[in-house]
């Protein structure tokens, strides 16, 4: 699966082992997701097109580049939105456009509840924020709603991925890639990566 990336980088590794620990508090979480939302998005973002430009230094005339394309976070309420500002950081020029979708328990399917997509694309390249790809069918949805939209590119960037979650995005969207830190081994009857880290909007807001 060449679209899929599964990041080695040692500071994702080791931060990525804090999160998944139970006894990691929400604040501390909160900036885990943050932390790692950053290095993530900057493995992602690494084949954006660039244009040159001629910059005026202290000493003279050199040679930059300029982003050429203008780029839209796409978290998933709710726990996407704790990566937002981490990329923000990076890129705040970065437009953000909120989806809410939400997995029924009993179907394990997604709902869409929110949606603040301007009437046109206003952005070349899309990131879908959300720490977990477990089942996939919001990742899937979500890109069906921005392909609808008219996005161009579309970039899945989360923490950890179940196969199950993958294989789901893929098959649905060959064409987008996919960004994590992890992928774990499997689902569990009700539809929690394992071993993952539990839910990842509870352990953020404090909520679990």
């Amino acid at each position: 699966m060449e679209r899929v990336h599964v990041s080695n980088h040692p500071l994702i590794l080791h931060k990525l082992s804090l999160l998944r620990d139970a006894n990691t508090k929400p604040k501390k979480f909160r900036e885990l997701v943050r932390e790692l939302a950053i290095l993530l998005a900057y493995e992602a973002t690494a084949d954006l097109a660039l244009e040159s430009v001629d910059v005026i230094t202290p000493m003279g005339e050199a040679r930059g580049h300029t982003l050429k394309e203008k780029i839209g976070l796409v978290p998933i309420l709710r726990a996407g939105l704790g990566m937002v500002e981490g990329i923000w950081e990076m890129m705040p020029g970065a437009e953000a456009w909120h989806i809410g979708l939400y997995r029924d328990e009993r179907t394990l399917r997604p709902v869409e509840y929110y949606n603040k997509l301007p009437v046109d694309p206003t952005v070349q390249v899309c990131l879908i924020l959300d720490p977990m790809l477990a089942t996939g069918g919001s990742a899937v949805a979500t890109v069906d709603i921005l392909k609808k939209w008219g996005a161009q590119r579309i970039k899945f960037v989360g923490i950890i991925a179940a196969p199950e979650g993958i294989k789901a995005l893929t098959e649905a969207h060959p064409d987008v890639d996919i960004h994590v830190a992890a992928v774990d081994d499997h689902l569990n009857e009700i539809g929690y990566i394992v071993p993952g880290l539990g839910d990842a909007g509870d352990r953020q807001f404090g909520t679990g």
